[in-house]
């Protein structure tokens, strides 16, 4: 088998790279590909998520450019991709299923479907154990604190909070994200507050600026003083640690539904 020279755009292209056991094959990741640590300290870095430098790609030599769609502006950066004539695959998901089946297409791209169908395999077992929660806990994730930026219905964290027990009220709403103001917010009575900045490493996280938001004290998740952070490491990038991102949702929930009972 003849290895290949890859050039990952986003963290999470490159943490599915990694979990494929092709990480010696990466020549080079976007400024934000942050993990493994040990990988991405060591490679050539060729631009911001939004602002990949062509040039410096191209000096790669890259057999294949993983790149996305998950983000506004992606798409300049993938058709900058395009134009410059480099070969390059595309993830655009919304769902865990999307994500499964991105590992099975990189998995094949990179000649390592083995362990591309275990790891698919287990968002489909994940996906697999879903029940119909009728009676789940409303879980307000927020993208970003101002405006205050949540996901709406084009969102695998929808099928993330439902596994976990828990509902995003905004999973009806036609976006992939979308500001919302206090009034829906208290119509909403989000149960827990999970902040999940972009961008932002979860040290960074403060909840004091959920908590002196003005008029959102009575919001239950305020007054019960239920602030979580989980980055969004765990929650924003649609790759393997997704799974356990599902997993500190479950403890959240189950948190809350302690205190009910």
């Amino acid at each position: 088998m003849q290895i290949m020279r890859i050039v990952a755009h986003t963290c999470s292209n490159t943490e599915i790279v990694c979990a494929l056991g092709r990480s010696d094959w990466l020549v080079g990741v976007d400024d934000h590909s942050d993990f493994p640590e040990s990988v991405v300290s060591r490679l050539p870095r060729v631009g911001a998520d939004l602002d990949v430098d062509i040039e410096r790609i191209r000096a790669l030599e890259p057999d294949l450019v993983i790149t996305s769609l998950t983000v506004p502006g992606h798409e300049r950066c993938v058709e900058r991709i395009a134009a410059a004539g480099l070969p390059y695959l595309v993830t655009q998901p919304t769902s865990l299923a999307d994500v499964a089946e991105d590992i099975r297409r990189i998995g094949a791209a990179l000649h390592a479907t083995r362990k591309a169908e275990a790891l698919a395999c287990q968002f489909d077992a994940a996906l697999a154990g879903a029940t119909d929660v009728r009676d789940g806990v409303p879980v307000l994730v927020e993208w970003w604190p101002k405006p205050v930026i949540v996901p709406g219905q084009r969102s695998w964290v929808n099928e993330m909070l439902r596994l976990a027990g828990g509902y995003n009220p905004w999973e009806t709403e036609e976006a992939e994200s979308l500001p919302v103001e206090l009034d829906a917010v208290r119509r909403a009575a989000p149960e827990a507050v999970v902040m999940s900045w972009c961008g932002v490493s979860e040290d960074k996280y403060r909840a004091h600026v959920v908590r002196r938001r003005r008029g959102w004290a009575e919001v239950p998740a305020i007054r019960h003083n239920r602030i979580h952070a989980v980055s969004e490491a765990w929650l924003g990038r649609p790759g393997p640690r997704l799974l356990e991102g599902i997993e500190r949702l479950r403890a959240i929930v189950d948190q809350i539904s302690g205190d009910r009972g």
